[in-house]
């Protein structure tokens, strides 16, 4: 999540002069659009991890080996 991040930040930021005729009301460098957007993408990834992980861990191994 980290590594992705820091690439999807400064191609964001490297963007900014292509994007910047189409933002209405916004600073092409919004240091809130960029917080909220992290923060948005950050609780996806951790629930994306989190939900199948509480699921396998509800299993019995032995089940789970047995029908594999």
């Amino acid at each position: 999540m980290g590594a992705g991040a820091v690439a999807g930040i400064g191609l964001s930021l490297a963007s900014t002069r292509v994007a910047a005729p189409l933002l209405y009301g916004l600073e092409p460098n919004d240091p809130v659009t960029f917080a909220a957007t992290f923060a948005g993408l950050f609780v996806i990834a951790l629930l994306a991890g989190y939900l199948p992980a509480l699921r396998a861990s509800r299993v019995d191994p032995m089940t789970a080996l047995r029908t594999d």
